[in-house]
């Protein structure tokens, strides 16, 4: 399911890509968007949802099209691979996201500006209900 046409992304105004690009990604953005809110629009209809939280999901999973873009990978394998050029006595690495030597979390995949768009809708936090 692509909860996002290529029409919504421009008019949301993040970086245009093309047609192809666009196809190839908006289903593994909403994929990886689905995991950060726990399915939350595989159970509830997303076009009947509040206004506010259905437009900070669209551009969460936009912001993640364009992040998948940027970096030009699509998975944690292809995210934590990085190379490097030596020239001379001159090397050039590409560095990861994250500054700890430590192995990156799950949520290497996830853009952080999609998490900033999702942070005030309550869509990351499915704490457990109380019951009386």
């Amino acid at each position: 399911m692509a909860y996002l046409t290529q029409e919504e992304y421009k008019d949301l105004g993040f970086n245009e890509i093309d047609n192809t690009e666009f196809n190839k990604l908006v289903k593994k953005a909403g994929d990886v968007i689905d995991g950060v809110t726990r399915f939350f629009y595989q159970f509830n209809d997303l076009e009947d949802d509040v206004k506010f939280r259905r437009n900070q999901f669209k551009k969460a999973v936009a912001a993640q099209i364009e992040y998948f873009n940027a970096v030009g990978a699509t998975n944690t394998h292809e995210m934590k691979e990085y190379g490097s050029v030596t020239i001379g006595r001159t090397t050039v690495s590409k560095g990861s996201r994250n500054s700890s030597t430590s192995d990156e979390s799950d949520n290497s995949l996830v853009s952080d500006d999609a998490i900033m768009y999702l942070r005030e809708t309550g869509l990351l936090y499915r704490g457990l209900g109380v019951r009386s």
